[in-house]
Protein backbone atom coordinates (compact mmCIF):
# COMPACT_ATOMS: atom_id res chain seq x y z
CA UNK A 1 0.00 0.00 0.00
CA UNK A 2 1.39 2.92 -0.86
CA UNK A 3 2.54 6.43 1.60
CA UNK A 4 -0.56 8.15 2.08
CA UNK A 5 -0.19 11.92 1.54
CA UNK A 6 -1.66 13.33 4.65
CA UNK A 7 -1.27 11.80 8.06
CA UNK A 8 -2.30 11.87 11.64
CA UNK A 9 1.15 12.81 12.75
CA UNK A 10 1.47 15.63 9.72
CA UNK A 11 -2.15 16.96 12.16
CA UNK A 12 -0.65 16.76 14.89
CA UNK A 13 3.22 18.25 14.24
CA UNK A 14 1.28 21.36 12.47
CA UNK A 15 -1.59 21.96 15.21
CA UNK A 16 -0.42 19.69 18.23
CA UNK A 17 1.12 22.25 20.02
CA UNK A 18 -1.65 25.17 19.87
CA UNK A 19 -4.21 22.16 21.31
CA UNK A 20 -1.59 21.52 24.15
CA UNK A 21 -1.55 25.06 24.89
CA UNK A 22 -5.48 25.42 24.86
CA UNK A 23 -5.60 22.89 26.64
CA UNK A 24 -3.58 22.85 29.50
CA UNK A 25 -4.02 20.85 32.58
CA UNK A 26 -6.90 18.73 30.66
CA UNK A 27 -4.66 16.20 28.83
CA UNK A 28 -3.77 12.90 30.82
CA UNK A 29 -0.22 12.18 30.81
CA UNK A 30 -1.10 8.81 28.62
CA UNK A 31 -2.10 11.29 25.96
CA UNK A 32 0.35 13.61 25.83
CA UNK A 33 2.88 11.10 25.79
CA UNK A 34 0.48 9.80 22.49
CA UNK A 35 0.87 13.01 20.69
CA UNK A 36 4.83 13.31 21.17
CA UNK A 37 5.10 9.62 19.98
CA UNK A 38 3.02 10.09 16.71
CA UNK A 39 4.86 13.58 16.32
CA UNK A 40 8.50 12.22 15.99
CA UNK A 41 7.44 8.69 14.48
CA UNK A 42 10.34 8.57 11.83
CA UNK A 43 11.66 11.47 12.02
CA UNK A 44 15.40 12.80 13.10
CA UNK A 45 14.33 12.63 17.08
CA UNK A 46 14.30 8.92 17.25
CA UNK A 47 17.53 8.44 14.91
CA UNK A 48 18.18 5.59 12.60
CA UNK A 49 20.28 4.49 10.24
CA UNK A 50 21.21 4.90 6.50
CA UNK A 51 21.69 1.98 3.83
CA UNK A 52 23.30 1.59 0.78
CA UNK A 53 22.60 -0.89 -2.28
CA UNK A 54 25.31 -3.19 -2.85
CA UNK A 55 24.32 -3.39 -6.50
CA UNK A 56 23.58 0.69 -7.92
CA UNK A 57 24.76 2.46 -4.88
CA UNK A 58 21.18 3.78 -4.18
CA UNK A 59 21.47 5.57 -0.35
CA UNK A 60 18.34 6.40 1.13
CA UNK A 61 17.83 7.12 5.28
CA UNK A 62 15.45 5.49 7.81
CA UNK A 63 14.31 7.12 10.78
CA UNK A 64 13.17 5.11 13.38
CA UNK A 65 9.72 3.91 14.47
CA UNK A 66 7.88 5.59 17.80
CA UNK A 67 6.14 1.77 17.89
CA UNK A 68 3.48 3.80 19.97
CA UNK A 69 0.55 1.33 19.86
CA UNK A 70 -1.74 4.28 18.93
CA UNK A 71 0.23 5.62 16.31
CA UNK A 72 -1.09 4.61 13.00
CA UNK A 73 2.05 4.47 11.20
CA UNK A 74 3.48 1.74 13.68
CA UNK A 75 1.11 -1.14 13.30
CA UNK A 76 1.14 -2.89 10.78
CA UNK A 77 4.79 -4.43 11.60
CA UNK A 78 3.46 -5.20 15.05
CA UNK A 79 0.42 -6.64 13.78
CA UNK A 80 2.46 -8.71 11.28
CA UNK A 81 4.59 -9.69 14.04
CA UNK A 82 1.95 -10.66 17.03
CA UNK A 83 -0.40 -12.78 13.52
CA UNK A 84 2.71 -15.06 12.96
CA UNK A 85 2.66 -16.02 16.51
CA UNK A 86 -0.55 -17.01 16.42
CA UNK A 87 -0.76 -18.91 13.20
CA UNK A 88 -0.01 -21.86 15.41
CA UNK A 89 -3.24 -21.30 17.63
CA UNK A 90 -5.46 -21.83 14.72
CA UNK A 91 -7.76 -25.33 14.88
CA UNK A 92 -9.19 -26.92 11.95
CA UNK A 93 -12.68 -25.97 12.77
CA UNK A 94 -15.22 -23.24 12.06
CA UNK A 95 -14.74 -19.92 13.70
CA UNK A 96 -16.92 -17.28 14.99
CA UNK A 97 -17.28 -13.64 15.54
CA UNK A 98 -19.00 -11.87 18.28
CA UNK A 99 -19.59 -8.28 19.06
CA UNK A 100 -20.24 -7.03 22.40
CA UNK A 101 -21.19 -3.11 22.51
CA UNK A 102 -21.87 -1.07 25.89
CA UNK A 103 -24.87 0.73 25.78
CA UNK A 104 -24.33 4.67 25.26
CA UNK A 105 -25.19 5.66 29.13
CA UNK A 106 -22.47 3.22 30.20
CA UNK A 107 -20.09 4.28 27.73
CA UNK A 108 -19.60 7.62 29.21
CA UNK A 109 -19.56 6.55 32.23
CA UNK A 110 -16.55 3.77 30.75
CA UNK A 111 -14.94 7.33 29.42
CA UNK A 112 -13.73 8.32 32.98
CA UNK A 113 -13.07 5.24 34.08
CA UNK A 114 -11.41 3.33 31.13
CA UNK A 115 -9.05 1.22 33.30
CA UNK A 116 -11.99 -0.50 35.67
CA UNK A 117 -14.84 -0.19 32.56
CA UNK A 118 -13.09 -1.90 29.94
CA UNK A 119 -11.59 -3.89 32.22
CA UNK A 120 -15.21 -5.55 33.09
CA UNK A 121 -16.11 -5.46 29.59
CA UNK A 122 -13.60 -7.98 28.83
CA UNK A 123 -14.89 -9.97 31.84
CA UNK A 124 -18.52 -9.97 31.66
CA UNK A 125 -18.32 -10.45 27.64
CA UNK A 126 -16.10 -13.55 28.36
CA UNK A 127 -17.94 -15.01 31.26
CA UNK A 128 -20.84 -14.65 29.29
CA UNK A 129 -19.50 -16.79 26.52
CA UNK A 130 -17.81 -19.26 28.99
CA UNK A 131 -21.30 -19.51 30.84
CA UNK A 132 -23.77 -20.23 28.58
CA UNK A 133 -21.01 -22.15 26.13
CA UNK A 134 -20.75 -24.51 29.56
CA UNK A 135 -24.67 -25.14 29.82
CA UNK A 136 -25.53 -28.43 28.15
CA UNK A 137 -28.87 -26.68 27.03
CA UNK A 138 -26.55 -24.82 24.49
CA UNK A 139 -23.06 -26.93 23.98
CA UNK A 140 -22.49 -28.41 27.18
CA UNK A 141 -18.61 -27.50 26.20
CA UNK A 142 -15.11 -25.76 27.78
CA UNK A 143 -14.46 -22.98 25.11
CA UNK A 144 -11.36 -20.49 24.20
CA UNK A 145 -11.61 -16.98 22.41
CA UNK A 146 -9.67 -14.19 21.81
CA UNK A 147 -10.97 -10.13 22.33
CA UNK A 148 -9.93 -7.32 21.19
CA UNK A 149 -10.70 -3.91 22.58
CA UNK A 150 -12.38 -1.01 19.98
CA UNK A 151 -13.58 2.13 21.45
CA UNK A 152 -14.27 3.67 18.92
CA UNK A 153 -16.60 4.16 15.67
CA UNK A 154 -16.14 5.11 12.17
CA UNK A 155 -16.86 8.60 13.03
CA UNK A 156 -13.85 8.55 15.88
CA UNK A 157 -17.50 8.80 18.79
CA UNK A 158 -16.62 6.90 21.86
CA UNK A 159 -18.11 3.38 20.92
CA UNK A 160 -16.47 0.84 23.44
CA UNK A 161 -16.70 -2.67 22.37
CA UNK A 162 -15.13 -6.05 22.27
CA UNK A 163 -14.72 -8.09 18.64
CA UNK A 164 -14.51 -12.13 20.06
CA UNK A 165 -13.16 -14.40 17.73
CA UNK A 166 -14.22 -17.77 18.90
CA UNK A 167 -13.39 -21.70 17.62
CA UNK A 168 -16.96 -23.28 16.77
CA UNK A 169 -16.67 -26.00 19.92
CA UNK A 170 -15.08 -26.73 22.70
CA UNK A 171 -13.62 -29.73 25.11
CA UNK A 172 -16.33 -31.78 26.49
CA UNK A 173 -16.69 -31.06 30.48
CA UNK A 174 -14.64 -34.28 31.38
CA UNK A 175 -11.82 -32.88 28.91
CA UNK A 176 -12.19 -36.22 26.77
CA UNK A 177 -13.58 -35.17 23.75
CA UNK A 178 -14.87 -32.51 21.15
CA UNK A 179 -17.89 -31.12 21.31
CA UNK A 180 -18.49 -29.08 17.96
CA UNK A 181 -21.44 -26.27 17.26
CA UNK A 182 -24.18 -26.77 14.48
CA UNK A 183 -22.75 -25.98 11.29
CA UNK A 184 -23.07 -22.03 11.04
CA UNK A 185 -24.50 -21.55 14.42
CA UNK A 186 -22.25 -21.15 17.79
CA UNK A 187 -24.79 -19.84 20.48
CA UNK A 188 -28.34 -17.44 20.39
CA UNK A 189 -27.57 -14.15 20.71
CA UNK A 190 -30.63 -13.03 22.86
CA UNK A 191 -29.57 -15.48 25.85
CA UNK A 192 -25.83 -14.51 25.65
CA UNK A 193 -27.24 -10.32 25.63
CA UNK A 194 -29.46 -10.91 28.70
CA UNK A 195 -26.57 -12.52 30.40
CA UNK A 196 -24.16 -10.01 29.25
CA UNK A 197 -26.33 -7.11 30.44
CA UNK A 198 -26.72 -8.90 33.90
CA UNK A 199 -23.05 -9.87 34.99
CA UNK A 200 -22.08 -6.28 33.41
CA UNK A 201 -24.62 -3.86 35.52
CA UNK A 202 -23.97 -6.49 38.59
CA UNK A 203 -19.89 -6.17 38.15
CA UNK A 204 -20.50 -2.10 37.43
CA UNK A 205 -22.63 -1.91 40.85
CA UNK A 206 -19.48 -3.54 42.45
CA UNK A 207 -17.13 -1.25 41.05
CA UNK A 208 -19.32 1.82 42.81
CA UNK A 209 -19.67 0.69 46.28
CA UNK A 210 -16.09 0.03 45.91
CA UNK A 211 -15.46 3.36 45.43
CA UNK A 212 -13.40 2.60 41.90
CA UNK A 213 -15.46 4.70 39.92
CA UNK A 214 -14.89 8.48 39.97
CA UNK A 215 -17.37 10.93 38.14
CA UNK A 216 -16.84 14.68 36.62
CA UNK A 217 -19.03 17.12 34.72
CA UNK A 218 -22.78 16.09 34.31
CA UNK A 219 -21.87 12.52 35.53
CA UNK A 220 -20.65 13.80 39.18
CA UNK A 221 -24.31 13.32 40.46
CA UNK A 222 -23.70 9.48 39.89
CA UNK A 223 -21.39 9.76 43.18
CA UNK A 224 -24.73 8.90 44.73
CA UNK A 225 -25.43 5.40 45.21
CA UNK A 226 -29.00 6.29 44.69
CA UNK A 227 -28.58 8.49 41.88
CA UNK A 228 -26.70 5.65 40.59
CA UNK A 229 -28.48 3.02 41.21
CA UNK A 230 -31.74 5.16 39.07
CA UNK A 231 -29.26 5.69 36.00
CA UNK A 232 -28.86 2.32 35.83
CA UNK A 233 -32.46 1.16 36.30
CA UNK A 234 -33.84 1.44 32.66
CA UNK A 235 -30.77 -0.23 31.45
CA UNK A 236 -31.88 -3.77 33.30
CA UNK A 237 -35.05 -3.24 30.78
CA UNK A 238 -33.48 -2.41 27.27
CA UNK A 239 -32.02 -5.17 25.05
CA UNK A 240 -28.18 -4.83 24.73
CA UNK A 241 -26.47 -5.55 21.62
CA UNK A 242 -24.66 -8.67 21.42
CA UNK A 243 -24.40 -9.11 17.73
CA UNK A 244 -22.72 -12.92 15.95
CA UNK A 245 -21.70 -12.89 12.94
CA UNK A 246 -21.82 -15.22 9.89
CA UNK A 247 -18.78 -18.28 10.67
CA UNK A 248 -15.25 -17.10 8.95
CA UNK A 249 -14.67 -18.91 5.59
CA UNK A 250 -11.82 -21.23 7.14
CA UNK A 251 -8.50 -20.08 9.36
CA UNK A 252 -7.20 -18.18 6.85
CA UNK A 253 -10.47 -16.18 6.60
CA UNK A 254 -9.23 -15.65 10.44
CA UNK A 255 -6.13 -14.90 10.66
CA UNK A 256 -6.79 -11.73 7.54
CA UNK A 257 -9.53 -10.88 9.70
CA UNK A 258 -7.40 -10.46 13.00
CA UNK A 259 -4.41 -9.47 10.84
CA UNK A 260 -6.94 -5.54 10.49
CA UNK A 261 -8.36 -5.57 13.64
CA UNK A 262 -6.20 -6.67 15.86
CA UNK A 263 -4.11 -3.29 16.27
CA UNK A 264 -6.41 -1.05 14.20
CA UNK A 265 -6.37 2.67 15.82
CA UNK A 266 -9.03 5.28 16.09
CA UNK A 267 -8.32 6.06 12.21
CA UNK A 268 -5.56 5.26 10.22
CA UNK A 269 -3.95 7.38 7.44
CA UNK A 270 -5.43 6.14 4.86
CA UNK A 271 -8.76 7.90 5.70
CA UNK A 272 -7.78 11.40 5.88
CA UNK A 273 -8.51 13.69 2.78
CA UNK A 274 -7.17 17.07 4.12
CA UNK A 275 -6.22 19.17 7.01
CA UNK A 276 -5.59 22.82 7.70
CA UNK A 277 -5.71 24.77 10.97
CA UNK A 278 -9.77 24.95 10.88
CA UNK A 279 -11.30 21.97 10.05
CA UNK A 280 -9.86 18.06 8.72
CA UNK A 281 -11.70 15.99 6.80
CA UNK A 282 -11.58 12.37 6.74
CA UNK A 283 -13.70 9.35 5.39
CA UNK A 284 -16.17 7.40 6.92
CA UNK A 285 -18.68 4.83 6.87
CA UNK A 286 -22.35 5.96 7.97
CA UNK A 287 -23.68 2.14 9.54
CA UNK A 288 -26.64 3.81 9.63
CA UNK A 289 -27.52 3.00 5.77
CA UNK A 290 -28.53 -0.12 5.19
CA UNK A 291 -28.24 0.03 1.58
CA UNK A 292 -26.01 1.78 -1.11
CA UNK A 293 -23.05 3.58 -0.37
CA UNK A 294 -22.01 4.39 3.19
CA UNK A 295 -18.82 5.77 2.76
CA UNK A 296 -18.98 9.29 3.32
CA UNK A 297 -17.11 12.32 3.89
CA UNK A 298 -17.04 14.24 7.57
CA UNK A 299 -15.11 17.67 8.02
CA UNK A 300 -14.35 18.40 11.91
CA UNK A 301 -12.82 21.49 13.81
CA UNK A 302 -8.88 20.63 13.78
CA UNK A 303 -9.35 20.56 17.71
CA UNK A 304 -12.12 18.53 17.55
CA UNK A 305 -10.79 15.82 15.36
CA UNK A 306 -7.57 15.94 17.95
CA UNK A 307 -10.12 15.48 20.42
CA UNK A 308 -12.12 12.79 19.31
CA UNK A 309 -8.20 11.02 18.09
CA UNK A 310 -7.09 11.44 22.00
CA UNK A 311 -10.10 10.08 23.89
CA UNK A 312 -9.37 6.65 22.04
CA UNK A 313 -5.83 6.71 23.97
CA UNK A 314 -5.75 3.60 26.72
CA UNK A 315 -4.38 3.66 30.20
CA UNK A 316 -0.78 2.67 30.58
CA UNK A 317 -0.39 -0.86 30.49
CA UNK A 318 -4.04 -1.65 29.71
CA UNK A 319 -4.11 -4.78 27.31
CA UNK A 320 -6.28 -4.39 24.60
CA UNK A 321 -5.90 -8.08 23.15
CA UNK A 322 -6.82 -10.68 25.88
CA UNK A 323 -6.90 -14.70 25.56
CA UNK A 324 -9.60 -16.42 27.62
CA UNK A 325 -10.81 -20.08 28.56
CA UNK A 326 -9.14 -22.63 26.36
CA UNK A 327 -6.86 -19.83 25.17
CA UNK A 328 -6.44 -18.37 28.30
CA UNK A 329 -1.94 -17.50 28.09
CA UNK A 330 -1.23 -19.78 30.75
CA UNK A 331 -2.41 -22.96 29.54
CA UNK A 332 -3.02 -22.30 25.84
CA UNK A 333 -0.17 -24.35 24.12
CA UNK A 334 -1.36 -27.52 26.28
CA UNK A 335 -4.90 -27.17 25.40
CA UNK A 336 -4.40 -26.75 21.57
CA UNK A 337 -2.28 -29.56 21.51
CA UNK A 338 -4.98 -31.82 23.09
CA UNK A 339 -7.57 -30.50 21.02
CA UNK A 340 -5.06 -31.24 18.32
CA UNK A 341 -5.15 -34.86 19.31
CA UNK A 342 -8.80 -35.31 19.78
CA UNK A 343 -8.77 -33.92 16.62
CA UNK A 344 -6.54 -36.09 14.93
CA UNK A 345 -4.67 -33.32 13.15
CA UNK A 346 -1.70 -31.84 13.08
CA UNK A 347 -0.32 -28.02 12.06
CA UNK A 348 -0.11 -28.00 8.48
CA UNK A 349 3.61 -27.44 7.39
CA UNK A 350 2.99 -23.95 6.02
CA UNK A 351 1.39 -23.32 9.38
CA UNK A 352 4.62 -24.00 11.16
CA UNK A 353 5.70 -20.55 13.05
CA UNK A 354 8.63 -19.20 11.83
CA UNK A 355 10.95 -19.35 14.37
CA UNK A 356 13.34 -16.70 12.44
CA UNK A 357 11.27 -13.91 12.50
CA UNK A 358 12.09 -11.01 14.73
CA UNK A 359 10.04 -9.53 17.21
CA UNK A 360 11.46 -6.08 16.39
CA UNK A 361 9.56 -4.34 13.51
CA UNK A 362 13.01 -2.63 13.31
CA UNK A 363 15.32 -5.50 12.29
CA UNK A 364 18.27 -4.71 10.24
CA UNK A 365 18.85 -8.34 9.22
CA UNK A 366 16.01 -8.28 7.20
CA UNK A 367 16.20 -4.92 5.09
CA UNK A 368 13.98 -4.38 2.24
CA UNK A 369 15.71 -4.35 -1.02
CA UNK A 370 16.72 -1.09 -3.07
CA UNK A 371 13.86 0.58 -4.75
CA UNK A 372 15.48 1.36 -7.22
CA UNK A 373 17.01 -2.08 -8.69
CA UNK A 374 16.05 -4.32 -6.13
CA UNK A 375 19.51 -5.03 -4.90
CA UNK A 376 20.39 -5.99 -1.08
CA UNK A 377 20.93 -2.94 0.96
CA UNK A 378 23.26 -2.77 3.70
CA UNK A 379 23.65 -0.35 6.35
CA UNK A 380 26.43 2.14 6.21
CA UNK A 381 25.75 4.06 9.12
CA UNK A 382 23.55 4.61 12.39
CA UNK A 383 22.72 7.68 14.16
CA UNK A 384 21.07 7.88 17.49
CA UNK A 385 18.11 10.34 18.77
CA UNK A 386 18.51 13.88 17.99
CA UNK A 387 21.48 13.56 15.03
CA UNK A 388 21.74 14.16 11.68
CA UNK A 389 22.80 11.98 9.65
CA UNK A 390 26.06 12.23 7.92
CA UNK A 391 24.31 11.04 4.61
CA UNK A 392 23.38 13.33 2.19
CA UNK A 393 20.59 10.78 1.05
CA UNK A 394 17.27 11.66 0.90
CA UNK A 395 15.03 10.01 3.95
CA UNK A 396 12.95 6.57 2.65
CA UNK A 397 9.27 6.52 2.59
CA UNK A 398 7.95 3.45 4.10
CA UNK A 399 5.30 1.46 2.04
CA UNK A 400 3.29 0.85 5.77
Amino acid sequence: MSRPRLEVADIFRAHGPAYRRDHDGHLTLPQLKVMSAIETCRTAALGGHAVACTKCGHEHVAYNSCRNRHCPKCQGATARDWMQARIEDLLPVEYFHVVFTLPASIADIAHQNKAAVYGLLFKASAETLLTIAADRKHLGARIGMTSVLHTWGSAMTHHPHVHVIVPGGGLSLNGTRWIGCRPGFFLPVKVLSRLFRRLFLEGLVRLHKAGKLRFFGNLVGLTDPDSFASHLAPLRKTEWVVYAKPPFGGPEAVLAYLSRYTHRVAISNHRLISADADTVSFRWKDYRIKRGDRMKVMRLPTDEFIRRFLIHVLPIGFHRIRHAGLLANGIRRDRIAMIRRLLETEPAPDQAPNEGTSDDPDDRAALPPCPKCGGAMIIIETFLRGQIPKSRAPPWEDAA
